[in-house]
């Protein structure tokens, strides 16, 4: 199976003429078939990217678990699959840490977005107290469980992990590359215990926080380890091709 590189553009860049020319950078530089890449833009520029041939797929960063409504500011599976979008993100820890977001509300947007049809990128991971305190793993399971809470078999099978240690997004403190494979074979652990063997093997975890040109390779020398999420490093794009053309 191809190595998945998301680029998580987060709420960056702050225009769409800079944002067309990130993409038209892509779509010239990407030339590695043995990698798949999604690009996840703020959702304002995913529409100018909906009828266009990409040699990449859209993601998007966030969802909402309500098809419509009165829900101000929120946006929808629905409208982002209209999009084009294959892809979104969920559970990312800056939505957890700045805007609150709890375990059985990303449980709830996992749902809707396997009931749509797309995929969803959930992402988890301790803080620097639980690391320090030598609870990562106890935290991790917990939270792992909670926004998986009654979802089937056959859908946990579709979800790809990403781990992202709240203490090294954009700290430039990476986690080491042991210890980001010693969490992916945890996660399929417990997705073992829970789910059964098929879908132990079958899972796939992402590693991400810190992610370089220098480093990326590093974590993926383990089949455990099935891609990366990447967020500053994405904006430059030199540097995100320097990353995928390189594996």
């Amino acid at each position: 199976m191809k190595k998945l590189i998301i680029a998580n553009w987060k709420m960056n860049p702050v225009s769409l003429k800079e944002a067309q020319k990130m993409m038209a950078g892509l779509k010239a530089g990407l030339k590695n078939s043995k990698v798949e890449v999604v690009v996840c833009p703020p959702f304002v520029y995913l529409t100018s990217f909906k009828f266009q041939v990409l040699s990449f797929k859209l993601g998007a960063q966030n969802c909402f678990w309500e098809n419509r409504g009165a829900f101000t500011g929120e946006v929808s599976v629905k409208m982002l699959k209209d999009t084009g979008v294959k892809y979104v993100i969920l559970g990312h820890s800056e939505r957890r840490i700045i805007m609150g977001e709890t375990a059985g509300q990303v449980n709830k947007k996992i749902k809707a977005v396997l009931q749509s049809g797309l995929v969803p990128v959930v992402c988890f991971g301790e803080s620097l107290e639980e690391k320090q305190q030598g609870k990562s793993f106890v935290s991790i399971e917990k939270e792992l469980k909670e926004m998986l809470e009654k979802i089937s078999k056959e859908n946990v099978a579709k979800i790809i992990f990403a781990y992202e240690p709240d203490w090294a997004i954009g700290t430039g403190n990476n986690c080491s590359s042991d210890d980001a494979l010693t969490m992916a074979l945890f996660v399929k652990k417990i997705m073992g215990e829970v789910y059964g063997k098929k879908v132990k093997e079958s899972v796939r975890v992402l590693y991400g926080g810190s992610i370089g040109a220098d480093n990326a390779l590093s974590y993926l020398e383990n089949e455990a380890i099935s891609g990366l999420l990447v967020g500053g490093a994405s904006l430059n794009i030199k540097k995100f091709l320097d990353i995928v053309e390189n594996i």
